[in-house]
């Protein structure tokens, strides 16, 4: 369960205040995967970080009922300097979680082979990523916080990713940001929309894909 009660966020863009969440309260209920939908700039991606805690809002409050995810794009948070390895290790520390068996998780499932034991500072940007999709889905989360589930990797890897994410998903619920419409339909029964800092929340996803695809007409 996540639930927003009168949350407001905002930011100052070149001397003007731009709202992303204007006194918005809403529920989601446990269990749920959800598809949030928005323009580009809507603020899709500072939600999933508000939801996380990685940001904070304005006014108002986030109440979160069990365990929640960092967002699964965040992977600019990993120590530059640390390797792939290491970082898996702090992460399994500070969830309280078996270290070997997410190193083990991780190293498998990202495929990043002598690079899992070299600095992240010599990564590319889907290196990270992969690296920090599989930190996410080896540790069992409530819920999971996830921006463009498979946007990384050749087709074997995003096969692997949707397969392993679907898994979570019999357990789990999710927010979930994707440009693709199709993969909103796939993982989500739900669909909440945030436009102009209003969050318009719909419990059949195709009815949030039709009122999103209306806006963007």
């Amino acid at each position: 369960m996540i639930r927003f009660e009168n949350l407001t966020k905002s930011f100052r863009v070149r001397g003007e205040r731009k709202i992303v969440i204007d006194n918005q309260s809403i529920e989601f209920g446990a269990g749920r995967s959800i598809g949030l939908l928005g323009r580009n700039g809507a603020g899709k991606s500072t939600m999933l970080e508000l939801v996380a805690g990685t940001q904070r809002p304005d006014k108002g409050r986030i109440v979160r009922g069990g365990s929640v995810s960092w967002p699964v794009s965040l992977s600019s948070s990993f120590h530059r300097e640390l390797t792939g390895a290491q970082n898996i290790r702090f992460i399994a520390r500070i969830y309280g979680v078996d270290t070997d068996a997410l190193v083990a998780f991780v190293e498998d499932f990202a495929e990043l082979g002598q690079h899992y034991y070299m600095p992240v500072r010599s990564y590319s940007q889907g290196m990270r990523a992969r690296l920090g999709f599989g930190a996410s889905m080896g540790i069992r989360f409530d819920t999971y916080l996830v921006d463009e589930v498979t946007a990384v990797g050749d087709v074997s890897f995003k096969r692997k990713s949707e397969a392993v994410f679907r898994e979570r998903m019999k357990h789990a619920g999710a927010l979930v940001v994707s440009h693709s419409l199709s993969q909103i339909r796939s993982y989500c029964e739900e669909g909440v929309v945030l436009h102009q800092g209003q969050l318009f929340h719909f419990p059949d996803v195709e009815e949030a894909i039709a009122f999103y695809q209306s806006l963007m007409q």
